[in-house]
């Protein structure tokens, strides 16, 4: 069955390329016809030199319109001069360019191919060409299984038949036509034969070592490989498709040749020569894809090779990977892509410059077997760290070396974190603790275990950073996109590797090696910053002024980071907590001398970091070490200290044109502010205690205080001097206070539900911290709201302390009939129930008048509303408790309060109506007055 598909295969070829024939030598006639009419046109023109110096004859000749026959000729001379070159370019493997506008661009030239195209020349070649691999295969199978031949004839046909196909492959590459082998470079005849003729070489000499074992591994390997390299050096003649043959061949040739001592320098020095050789061919040609299946390939390897080895020897991989990193910044030094490069500004053509393909695998697949070295082999001690290491600091001066390796730059930076952080997370866990050397003079054994490990981790760090300087000096005015990503990543890896060695190796009370080096990055960075503010910024688009010089402003960040590098490592607790403050102050006052527009941000970060350590340690100096004494303890200083210079910060901020920095630093000003107060509350009302315990109503009574009257100030502020973070802020922390008034005084902590004591004294108790003081502060707030805020906000606040006073006078009652605990198991009194009824009508009756002579018409709704739910009680409640006097008292009080609250409203209602009325009828103004 196969054998006749394989015959039904050549005869559709046979046609196809009898038509090709054809259609060729019809081309070949036409172009002949050209050629002869050109030669004609040039024996009856005049010469250049005739036709300049008789005047006539030029404008005659200028005058006269060209011939068909003219124009045919002029056509075919530009269409020969490039397919010329072409075929001169084919034929020798250089690079031709043919000047003047004969030669189009190579996008340009290529033309369309249609479904005859495609199914006539391109398909037909490479199934050809498979057909006669397996033709050979079939072949020697057929002479296996009838027996003709012994094993080393059929070796040697097999042979024999290979190198024929590649000498068939050279003589139809060198009659072919040049215009065949540009249009079909992808699907050219002499490909196919010669792409045939490696496989069945490849296929012979295996099995000469594979099958019948006539030869041993080392000489299978060196024939596999010279079959391989030739098959990569002839694609320099028959394409790309050609050359990843080959360097298939070559990526499989050590997995087929196997020995029972594997020898790691002999894999990588071949997978080295390898990936030099397709990577040589390919630059010379100007593929992408090949070197970027190498890249993969010889990267797949080295995985394989540190995974699955338990003697594990990392120089080889090491090497092998080091020489793929700079082999590839030197075959593609980019002559031709950072000309198209510099051309191209932008975020997004920064990411996509080519030979994008190339410099993503290389990123990837080196960085991933260095990863796989640190997680599967921590064991390995130095050695292991120090290849690593080296690995991702080649890779990062490849990405500062070229303007378009912006991937390994980044790639290098991320890997290297991601590969430190495993290590330092793992490491311990692999160290015998047998092998850790005996202390001396007091020194901990783990920092002399790991002195290497942290040399390994400060020296990579800093190499990102002198290759951040690297590039800034050379490519930071053509390039100002990619100098934002070495301005960050050259502060930002070095102080991430450093913190995580701190934090796993360092001695955490006082790190002289990891804070000096903090220092010193610190000062590197500040300089660099001065250095990059001399030469000056670039433009705005429409140059009218400077715009941020963002690599500048990134190297002041990144000094600031350093600094607080060293701060964490010779510092501890509270101390680094105000220092830390004090260092983003400090950057705030610089800019009296330097105006840089990053140094009020430090400020800002400065006291984000103080929340995380808050957040870290609300203590500061650890629980055990705090005290008791309220307000005057480490508390006060270590809050009180970086919210003082965030509010002096704030301040001097005001007017500054950054309306973001301003808008910020006065938001955390603020909430420093909040908290510092929070906290010294709740250390005083805990005894002394920091902790996730539920507070008391007197706390939260406070915390509610502190939050109605920090909107207030806020609100000052915003009268004061306009800011949407004072004005947003203060109806924040209102509607905060509400909450917790709904949530929590209302239900969690009130003593009826929770029976808490109220205590002793019978007006100053918990009620009336708890609900009297945060009314009164309500009401002020609304009060001070009105007009100022919208009106759904002024409701809220005014319905929120109407409600907490409600609660005051009704717990009161209850406090005085049912003594200091007011628990809901007590049940109620007659007495108590009867007085309710009076302490609301008396309440409603007050909101009246003070409603009316304030004109509000809030209170005298609050009012309506308080009284309807008095009458409310008294019909459901009252006349089924009470009996007696009470029941009636309860009744005529009602409908005594009802009645002159009617009257009241009559009252006020006739008096709003008279001046409307017309005061001449002596009768009509004595009937208004009565």
């Amino acid at each position: 069955m196969i054998e006749l598909l394989l015959l039904i295969l050549v005869i559709v070829m046979v046609g196809l390329n009898s038509r090709t024939g054809k259609r060729v030598a019809a081309l070949e006639r036409e172009l002949e016809a050209i050629k002869a009419a050109l030669r004609q046109q040039a024996i009856t023109l005049p010469s250049p030199v005739e036709a300049f110096s008789t005047g006539t004859a030029a404008g005659a000749l200028q005058d006269r319109p060209a011939s068909p026959v003219e124009l045919a000729a002029r056509e075919a001379a530009e269409a020969e001069a490039p397919l010329a070159a072409v075929a001169e370019d084919v034929g020798t493997g250089h690079e031709t360019v043919v000047p003047g506008p004969a030669l189009k661009p190579a996008a340009q030239a290529k033309t369309r191919e249609n479904l005859e195209s495609y199914l006539g020349a391109r398909w037909p070649v490479w199934v050809g060409g498979v057909a006669l691999a397996f033709g050979g295969i079939f072949l020697v199978r057929y002479s296996i299984e009838a027996g003709l031949l012994g094993p080393a004839a059929r070796l040697t046909l097999a042979g024999i038949f290979g190198l024929l196909l590649l000498a068939a492959g050279e003589i139809v590459r060198r009659r072919a036509m040049p215009q065949m082998s540009e249009r079909f470079s992808n699907a050219m005849i002499p490909g196919a034969l010669t792409a045939a003729g490696a496989v069945t070489l490849l296929g012979a000499i295996y099995a000469a070592y594979g099958i019948y074992e006539f030869i041993g591994p080392a000489s299978a390997f060196v024939l596999l490989a010279l079959v391989s390299f030739a098959t990569i050096a002839l694609s320099l003649l028959h394409g790309q498709a050609l050359a990843g043959l080959g360097l298939l061949a070559s990526l499989l040739t050590p997995g087929l040749v196997a020995t029972e001592e594997p020898n790691a320098n002999a894999l990588f020095i071949f997978l080295g020569l390898t990936w030099l050789a397709v990577n040589a061919a390919s630059r010379f040609r100007r593929w992408t894809v090949v070197p970027m299946l190498a890249n993969i390939g010889v990267g797949l390897w080295a995985v394989a090779y540190v995974a699955g080895s338990d003697a594990f020897d990392p120089l080889p991989p090491v090497l092998a990977l080091i020489v793929m990193i700079a082999g590839t910044g030197f075959f593609w030094p980019g002559s031709r892509y950072e000309a198209g490069a510099s051309a191209r500004t932008g975020w997004r053509s920064l990411l996509l410059r080519p030979p994008l393909k190339i410099m993503l695998s290389i990123a990837i697949m080196t960085m991933l077997p260095a990863l796989v070295m640190v997680l599967c082999h921590a064991e390995g001690a130095g050695m292991v760290l120090f290849g690593f290491a080296a690995i991702m600091a080649t890779l990062a001066a490849l990405g500062a070396s070229r303007i378009h390796a912006v991937w390994p730059a980044i790639i290098a930076a991320a890997g290297s974190i991601l590969g430190i952080t495993i290590t330092a997370l793992t490491w311990y866990d692999y160290v015998p603790q047998s092998v850790l050397p005996t202390p001396a003079d007091g020194q901990p054994a783990q920092a002399l275990t790991f002195t290497n490990e942290i040399t390994v981790y400060l020296l990579l760090g800093a190499v990102f950073t002198l290759l951040g300087f690297a590039f800034l000096r050379r490519f930071r005015r053509p390039e100002p996109e990619f100098s934002i990503v070495w301005a960050f990543l050259m502060p930002a890896v070095p102080v991430a590797l450093a913190f995580i060695s701190f934090l796993n190796f360092g001695n955490l009370g006082r790190d002289w090696t990891h804070g000096l080096y903090g220092l010193g990055l610190g000062l590197a960075l500040l300089a660099g910053a001065e250095w990059l503010f001399r030469q000056g910024g670039d433009t705005t688009e429409d140059g009218t002024g400077p715009s941020v010089d963002w690599p500048a402003n990134l190297l002041v960040a990144g000094s600031f980071a350093g600094f607080t590098l060293a701060l964490h490592a010779l510092t501890n607790g509270i101390v680094t907590t105000i220092l830390v403050s004090v260092l983003g102050f400090a950057y705030l006052l610089a800019m009296r001398a330097k105006p840089w527009p990053a140094l009020p941000w430090m400020m800002a970060a400065a006291t984000l970091i103080v929340f995380g350590r808050i957040a870290w340690e609300p203590t500061l100096i650890g629980p055990n070490s705090l005290g008791a004494t309220p307000f005057f303890n480490a508390l006060l200083p270590g809050y009180g200290i970086p919210t003082l210079l965030a509010i002096v910060s704030a301040w001097l901020l005001r007017d500054s044109p950054d309306f973001r920095v301003r808008n910020l630093m006065q938001a955390l000003a603020s909430l420093a502010a909040l908290m510092t107060i929070a906290v010294l509350v709740r250390h005083a009302m805990n005894g002394g205690v920091l902790d996730s315990r539920v507070p008391t109503l007197g706390e939260q009574s406070i915390y509610t205080l502190v939050t109605v009257g920090f909107s207030g100030i806020l609100m000052t502020l915003d009268l004061q001097r306009p800011s949407p973070i004072f004005r947003f802020g203060s109806m924040i922390a209102g509607v905060i206070a509400t909450i917790n008034v709904l949530s929590l005084h209302l239900f969690a902590l009130n003593p009826y539900f929770s029976g808490e004591n109220t205590g002793r004294w019978p007006f100053f108790n918990l009620l009336l911290i708890g609900y009297l003081l945060p009314a009164l502060a309500y009401g002020l707030v609304a009060f001070y709201a009105r007009g100022r805020r919208p009106m759904p906000y002024v409701a809220m606040l005014a319905v929120a302390g109407a409600v907490l006073g409600f609660l005051w006078a009704t717990l009161s009652v209850r406090r005085f009939w049912q003594g200091d605990n007011i628990a809901d198991w007590k049940g109620f009194l007659q007495g108590e129930t009867y007085t309710y009824s009076v302490v609301w009508l008396l309440i409603g009756v007050a909101l009246l008048a003070l409603g009316s002579k304030l004109d509000a018409k809030s209170l005298r709704l609050a009012s309506a509303g308080l009284v309807l739910i008095a009458v409310v009680k008294v019909f459901l409640i009252d006349m089924s408790n009470l009996e007696g006097i009470l029941r009636a008292l309860s009744f005529i009080g009602l409908g005594a309060v009802l009645i002159g609250i009617g009257l009241f409203y009559q009252r006020i209602l006739v008096n709003r109506s008279a001046p409307s009325a017309p005061v001449d009828s002596p009768a009509d103004s004595q009937g208004t007055t009565s």
